[in-house]
């Protein structure tokens, strides 16, 4: 061993990422230095937009770059990575200067070496003035400097680098002095691109890169790669520990790496974090880490409830190891409910309920499989093959007074349920692809339709396929129940259905008209998609203006499916209800607009269509013929 990457110092500085009072390594301006005191390596991955930033900052017609995102999102590390790939000096990096600059070289239209300056500003946020002071002269000039840049003929001598969190970025501009043209133009520019989630403005030498619109399971599956190749866990395995030891046998951090090594876990981590993203909630990198070291050394005896080397021998001794169950540490149960409520990874996975909800065939499995025939066989793959975690002496226990106690046994049994809950999480990430269907693995969350909803919508369009006809008949079921308020089968068309008193009435009996799901002249329903979200798009006619979109996020869809297949769930219906409803009037609306300028309006004059539905659900009409008395 070359006294780098000792288990002792790998495990203090790993311990640093979780969540811990001072976690300083979530903070790109101590990971060197910490790194540098105890002498470990770093845990480094290559952005994926790092090449795309360096292809602007080297093309012989160069482009400056602002990087933004919300704060954790590793804006000042791709900084860093950029700085370091350009050969620049190393040591300035280390300063506190929130600004640096660099030579770079690049070849121009000819093929000829020439050089310019790179100007990089990695924390917008430390430059500018604290509000109510007056910019210093030297900072406004650099960024007057940028602005003139961008609008005005340039030789290419300058290009700009600069982070920001995007709700400092227009701020800054707000604030600065505004001798020029140039910077009002640029304040505006970046108010567009942020607002239309944009990159760049055609004709203008400049590239806004989000850092949150790169997907948190992608981000996931690299920094969860950086970790485990860790040469850290090399370190570990050297020592050759033996039972009752740390990185023995029984350690329970050896354990929770090999376990975070499985292809499911990783698949089913980054699926939730996938999910969180089409829920709206993006999860930048400082939160990551903190999830993947929690996962790791997560233990609610521990100090910080984060577990050390010299913890783990007591933990065996005292037959605690199972307290480090790592998949309950990855919804933070290892920590106090007021730690775990301020910490954004967390709430964000709370909200999939898993543990909470209650799942009848996966219940009946966890509290009677050892017993019943049709049971034991999953049981023993999941629960009895699992003794870290699963089926230990201690769940034998609880399950077996559970089973058997009466009312006297109240307390014992509420330690069951708590066990339950743990039992819940480990299953979702045991659960074998092969068994996913028959087990009902995401009856496990509140989102029963999250799988298919990766499956059949994300996966297609991500490859650049069409999502499946029969899964758009199956929303517009959903949206046909709501537009109508009853319980039609009908999945060919959209009813565009009012109620005589107010186009928001629950129950809506007059048909306005008819839109086609397949290809029926210029009327579609298909889904596409618009970042950050795929969307149901219904299509009136060939103008533009004859088009609505639904952005199909998770909540949304869980919402359609449920409603399309008769069940209406109240725990998020009412807002979903609403947006739905808000829909159809937008539809509406551009029924009126093709009516008016197809002159189409005369059949509508004359009656009422009156919609019918049959005891199976279809729907047909009658006709209301509307008479001169």
């Amino acid at each position: 061993m070359d006294g780098r990457n000792t288990p002792e110092n790998w495990i203090k500085f790993l311990r640093s990422y979780g969540p811990v009072p001072k976690n300083e390594n979530m903070y790109d301006e101590h990971i060197r230095s910490a790194s540098k005191r105890l002498k470990v390596d770093l845990i480094t991955f290559l952005h994926p937009a790092r090449e795309e930033v360096l292809a602007c900052i080297q093309a012989a017609d160069p482009v400056s770059v602002i990087l933004t995102g919300t704060a954790g999102d590793g804006k000042t590390h791709l900084c860093r990575q950029v700085w370091e790939e350009l050969n620049a000096d190393s040591g300035s990096w280390g300063s506190d200067d929130p600004y640096l600059k660099t030579t770079v070289l690049f070849n121009d239209e000819h093929g000829e070496p020439r050089t310019r300056t790179l100007h990089v500003v990695r924390d917008l946020s430390a430059w500018v003035p604290h509000k109510g002071q007056a910019w210093p002269q030297d900072r406004a000039s650099l960024l007057i400097r940028f602005c003139e840049s961008l609008f005005h003929s340039s030789d290419g001598e300058d290009v700009f680098l600069i982070a920001a969190n995007d709700g400092q970025l227009v701020e800054a501009w707000n604030t600065l002095p505004e001798p020029t043209q140039a910077v009002g133009r640029t304040r505006n520019l970046l108010e567009e691109l942020l607002v239309e989630d944009q990159k760049f403005r055609e004709g203008v030498p400049l590239r806004l890169f989000n850092l949150s619109r790169w997907g948190s399971g992608a981000l996931l599956r690299l920094a969860m790669e950086a970790l485990l190749q860790h040469g850290g866990w090399a370190a570990c395995e050297a020592l050759k520990a033996a039972s009752g030891e740390f990185y023995g046998p029984e350690c329970p951090i050896r354990h929770n790496v090999d376990l975070l090594r499985r292809e499911l876990v990783q698949r089913r981590l980054e699926a939730l974090l996938t999910l969180c993203d089409y829920c709206g909630v993006h999860i930048p990198i400082r939160q990551i880490m903190l999830l993947l070291s929690n996962a790791i050394l997560g233990h609610p005896d521990a100090k910080e409830r984060l577990m050390m080397p010299k913890d783990v021998p007591g933990l065996i001794r005292d037959g605690k190891t199972a307290g480090a169950n790592l998949y309950r540490n990855v919804f933070g149960g290892n920590l106090t409910p007021a730690l775990r409520e301020g910490i954004s990874i967390y709430v964000a996975l709370e909200r999939f309920g898993i543990g909470q909800e209650t799942a009848n065939r996966l219940d009946n499995l966890l509290i009677y499989g050892a017993e019943e025939d049709n049971l034991r066989p999953y049981f023993d793959r999941y629960m009895t093959s699992d003794t870290f975690y699963g089926a230990t002496p201690s769940f034998k226990a609880a399950q077996r007074e559970y089973v058997e106690g009466g009312e006297e046994e109240e307390e014992r049994g509420t330690e069951f349920l708590r066990q339950l809950i743990a039992q819940r999480q480990g299953l979702f990430f045991k659960i074998a692809e092969e068994d996913e269907e028959e087990m009902r693995l995401w009856e496990l969350t509140v989102f029963q339709f999250a799988g298919e909803y990766l499956a059949r919508i994300i996966v297609p369009l991500t490859i650049g396929q069409s999502v499946e006809r029969h899964v758009v008949a199956r929303l517009v079921r959903g949206l046909n129940r709501v537009f109508t308020g009853r319980l039609v089968v009908d999945d060919r068309e959209l009813l565009l259905a009012t109620d005589p008193k107010a186009s928001f009435g629950r129950v809506s009996q007059l048909l306005e008209d008819r839109v086609s799901v397949m290809p029926r002249g210029d009327e579609r329903v298909d889904i596409h998609y618009k970042a950050p979200f795929p969307v149901l798009r219904v299509q009136m006619g060939r103008d533009d203006d004859l088009v609505a979109v639904l952005p199909l996020h998770l909540t949304r869809y869980e919402f359609l499916v449920r409603v399309a297949d008769g069940a209406l769930p109240s725990s998020f219906s009412k807002e979903c209800y609403e947006d739905i409803l808000a829909f159809k009037s937008r539809l509406l609306g551009l029924l009126e607009r093709r009516r008016a300028r197809t002159g189409n309006t005369f059949e509508s004059d004359l009656y009422f269509q009156l919609l019918d539905v049959d005891e199976n659900g279809k729907a047909s009409v009658s006709y209301l013929e509307v008479r001169d008395v």
